[in-house]
């Protein structure tokens, strides 16, 4: 006659074989997301050093764009350079 407890060791066997293959693909899914933020991390510190060199140059520009001449069709139009030293 079979024993009853032999096949609930099978059946906790399985489901703990079961449990050990979810286990391994939640584990390679947390590794690939944390890849993936890592390269993403990466491009969000590049494209901020870019805006950031940007908005050097645009200060840069606006700065030297005020110390420069008037354009002649500027002065044609009756520009008047603004006071300074």
């Amino acid at each position: 006659m079979r024993d009853p407890a032999d096949g609930d060791r099978v059946n906790i066997q399985l489901l703990l074989d079961t449990l050990g293959i979810q286990e391994d693909a939640a584990r390679a899914l947390a590794d690939d997301l944390r890849t993936q933020i890592n390269e993403l991390q990466e491009r969000l510190r590049e494209a901020e050093t870019h805006l950031e060199h940007l908005a050097i140059t645009r200060r840069t520009v606006t700065t030297l764009s005020e110390r420069l001449p008037p354009h002649p069709r500027h002065l044609q139009q009756g520009y008047r350079p603004p006071p300074g030293p």
